[in-house]
């Protein structure tokens, strides 16, 4: 479902995928490629929210702002997987944040940085391109190995693939009487 909420109204590129439960909010800006998945809350009424192009925001991920403080900026190719919590923090270009991470207030998390599942980047903290934080707090723990490098780069190309199907395929079935 897609909200307006007095004057503010989600723009959204043409092929950008909304599963039918997912919701979102306001002034909320999504670019072209991108996928929004089942569950997911993007609420973007006391501050705006952009989700650049190509970037994939998996299963029951919630996306907020701070009013009149943070909004929360999300760049071109990131992935956010299932369970994600961001809120009034920017990602840049490439950011991977793992399943159950959260990412708090006036974060901002690098080019290429990998934040792994079930971490918490508690408010503030600024996670340098191209390196690994993890844990509870989440600390810098490594560079990003090639490896990683290849996978931050695929789960978007193959989540844009999946949107596309998703867009062209998915129907809603009526049970029978």
């Amino acid at each position: 479902m897609i909200y307006s909420l007095g004057d503010k109204h989600p723009r959204l590129a043409e092929d950008v995928f909304v599963a039918p439960d997912a919701a979102v909010i306001g002034d909320v800006r999504i670019g072209v490629g991108s996928g929004v998945w089942f569950g997911c809350l993007i609420r973007g009424d006391v501050h705006y929210i952009e989700i650049g192009e190509h970037t994939n925001i998996q299963d029951h991920s919630v996306i907020h702002v701070t009013g009149g403080k943070f909004p929360t900026i999300i760049g071109n190719h990131c992935t956010l997987g299932h369970r994600v919590t961001v809120h009034g923090c920017t990602l840049k270009d490439h950011a991977f944040i793992g399943i159950g991470a959260t990412v708090l207030d006036d974060c901002e998390i690098g080019e290429y940085a990998l934040v792994a599942a079930g971490s918490l980047v508690t408010p503030g903290k600024k996670i340098p391109p191209r390196m690994v934080a993890m844990g509870v707090p989440a600390k810098v723990v490594r560079e990003i190995t090639p490896e990683e490098e290849q996978m931050i780069e695929r789960t978007p190309r193959k989540y844009g693939e999946l949107k596309n199907q998703y867009r062209t395929d998915l129907r809603i079935l009526k049970r029978d009487p």
